[in-house]
């Protein structure tokens, strides 16, 4: 997780996730960091996960022992191959079939649903490999057979998109970078993958943010577009990049949030109160999707548990639902 691009996520504030082995849809998921030397065993964490009713997992790395644990439990998983993979996997033509004879195919038990190549990668030189790899790896899927049953996107920040004031007016900010991406997603029905993140426009901008607005408590904030009514920024946020589809002629490509969530301490507006309004209100919300398209919408929380090693801000270390003894940070149902 990075944090959003301030300008674009403020400029919505200011007007303002078919194939028979493909796993079912879901419409939250919650991602399962490890920057953290206190985290519980993956077993564990498994357990968790199916005692507290969560079907989906997204990691950022391929994790044996993680990929061990989701072996027959059904739990849906969105898989990274991890940045530091991006070269290889775009340059050299054997790392991508190897990648996935080491990573999925000794796995056949695991619901893989989705592989993310390329996790918020911002610099150009990264991002120009991120094709190649996607392809590379979609090529490598197909020959293992395995192609139907897993999509490869990659996951992007959220000022990906600009002009999201108001959020009709959303257009991606590289077409050139963008283009070629939505291409690849549209002819493979592969989502596209976007980290949405409410919570730093607040803390970027709590003079024009209200915080009932950011974390879904009814209030008297509304923004009026085009005859939508949005009473809550996610939605505003996630409007806006179905908007720049539109206007890159891809309305068809899905949106899944592979990211979202509110820290409950270390900084500005970050409290256990202020956390389980937020993320309790995604689980509820993402269910009817948004004023745009008022449908499911498959969202990842960020995290499952707080990262005791985690660098940056201090809110860095307190996204988790849970706290590495595994119990509750606060209360959430999912």
């Amino acid at each position: 997780m990075a944090q959003q691009g301030v300008a674009s996520i403020l400029a919505v504030a200011l007007v303002l996730v078919a194939f028979a082995s493909f796993p079912a849809v879901h419409s939250i998921g919650v991602c399962n960091g490890v920057i953290g030397n206190n985290l519980p065993a993956p077993s564990d964490v498994v357990k968790l996960y199916q005692t507290k009713g969560i079907d989906a997992m997204r990691i950022y790395a391929p994790e044996s022992n993680v990929l061990k644990a989701l072996s027959g439990t059904g739990i849906s998983l969105l898989m990274d191959v991890g940045n530091g993979a991006l070269t290889s996997l775009a340059n050299d033509p054997s790392a991508a079939p190897a990648w996935v004879k080491a990573n999925v195919q000794p796995f056949p038990g695991v619901s893989f649903r989705y592989i993310a190549v390329g996790n918020e990668v911002t610099d150009s030189a990264g991002q120009k490999t991120i094709l190649p790899a996607i392809k590379n790896i979609q090529t490598a899927l197909a020959a293992a057979g395995l192609s139907g049953s897993i999509k490869v996107s990659t996951s992007l920040r959220f000022d990906v998109v600009n002009n999201t004031s108001p959020p009709s007016n959303g257009v991606f900010a590289d077409t050139s970078f963008m283009g070629p991406i939505l291409d690849f997603l549209a002819s493979t029905g592969a989502p596209l993958l976007v980290n949405v993140y409410p919570y730093f426009a607040y803390k970027g901008d709590q003079q024009n943010i209200k915080l009932d607005f950011a974390t879904f408590v009814p209030g008297s904030t509304t923004v009026t577009d085009n005859g939508l009514t949005y009473s809550n920024l996610f939605d505003a946020m996630v409007d806006s990049i179905y908007a720049a589809l539109e206007k890159a002629g891809k309305p068809d490509v899905k949106v899944v949030i592979s990211e979202s969530g509110w820290p409950s301490a270390g900084g500005v507006g970050a409290t256990a109160q202020n956390a389980r309004a937020y993320n309790q209100g995604l689980i509820n919300h993402v269910r009817g999707g948004t004023p745009k398209k008022p449908s499911l919408l498959e969202t990842y929380i960020f995290a499952m548990f707080n990262e005791n090693q985690k660098t940056g801000d201090p809110t860095e270390n307190n996204f988790g639902l849970f706290n590495p003894d595994k119990s509750p940070a606060y209360s959430v149902t999912f």
